[in-house]
C-alpha cells in the first residue's frame, strides 16, 4: 500500500469512527469547541487564549465566546499574566477536568466495548495507531508538507 492509499484508508476510518463517537455523546454533552479547549488546557497546562487558538488551529475570535462560557460555568479560570498585564492566562478548573472526564467517559466506554471484539494483536495495533495519530496531530504543515512541529 502506497502513502496515498494509506492516507485514503486512514481518512475514511477516522471520519467514520469520528461520526460514531459523536453519535455516542451523552445528552447535554459539552460542545466540540469546549472539549477542545478543556483538553488543550489539561494536556498543556495554563496558557493564553491566543496560544490555545494557535495550537488548535482556530481563530481567536471563534473561541472568545467558548472561553467566556467555560469561565462562566466555572470550568476554566482566567487571571492576568504576570509578564504582560494586558494578557490573560487560562487554566482548567477542577470542575472543568471533571466535566471533561465525564463527557468523554460514555464514548470511552463504547470504544472499549467495541475494542473487546478485536484480538489482542489488533488492539495493540490500534494502541500504536493512536500514538501515531497524536504524533500526526502535533505536526503543523505550514508549507503543505508534514514534519514541521507545532510550538
Amino acid at each position: 500500500m502506497d502513502t496515498d492509499d494509506c492516507a485514503q484508508a486512514l481518512l475514511q476510518g477516522l471520519l467514520r469512527l469520528g461520526s460514531r463517537l459523536r453519535h455516542e455523546r451523552p445528552p447535554g454533552a459539552l460542545t466540540a469547541k469546549k472539549i477542545m479547549v478543556l483538553g488543550h488546557l489539561r494536556r498543556n497546562g495554563p496558557c493564553t487564549p491566543s496560544a490555545v487558538a494557535l495550537a488548535e488551529h482556530q481563530q481567536l475570535q471563534a473561541l472568545t465566546r467558548t472561553f467566556g462560557e467555560l469561565e462562566a460555568d466555572g470550568l476554566i479560570s482566567r487571571r492576568r499574566s504576570e509578564t504582560d498585564r494586558r494578557a490573560s492566562i487560562l487554566s482548567i478548573a477542577d470542575a472543568g477536568a471533571q466535566a471533561l472526564s465525564d463527557d468523554l467517559a460514555q464514548r470511552a466506554e463504547w470504544l472499549a466495548s467495541a475494542l473487546g471484539a478485536l484480538t489482542p494483536v489488533e488492539q495493540q495495533l490500534l494502541a500504536l495507531a493512536g500514538q501515531l495519530l497524536n504524533q500526526l496531530a502535533d505536526t503543523l504543515a505550514t508549507d503543505g508538507r508534514a514534519g514541521t512541529r507545532s510550538p
